[in-house]
């Protein structure tokens, strides 16, 4: 389930999805290769922030391998979580 909001409110363009854990790393992966996200912020289901990963323009793979790798250790700790994506 994706939430959007054009950034009026706020100055930032952003959307929220709902996943289950084991859909958050593909999830993730999906959204770094749209190349439209400057950051992730994942949320467990308190609302907390568990992880936020700042995207750079013009990241490449070998950058993007730790966030990956640390996406699928948080899979196996959650069972539903929010993503928030900041678009640019």
């Amino acid at each position: 389930m994706a939430i959007k909001n054009d950034g009026s409110s706020q100055g930032e363009n952003f959307e929220q999805f709902k996943v289950s854990g084991a859909e958050l790393k593909s999830k993730i992966e999906n959204i770094i290769k749209e190349g439209n996200a400057r950051k992730i912020i994942v949320k467990n289901e308190a609302d907390q922030v568990i992880a936020e990963f700042p995207l750079t323009v013009g990241a490449i793979g070998v950058v993007l391998a730790p966030v990956l790798a640390a996406v699928g250790a948080l899979a196996a700790l959650v069972t539903n979580c929010t993503i928030i994506v900041e678009k640019r």
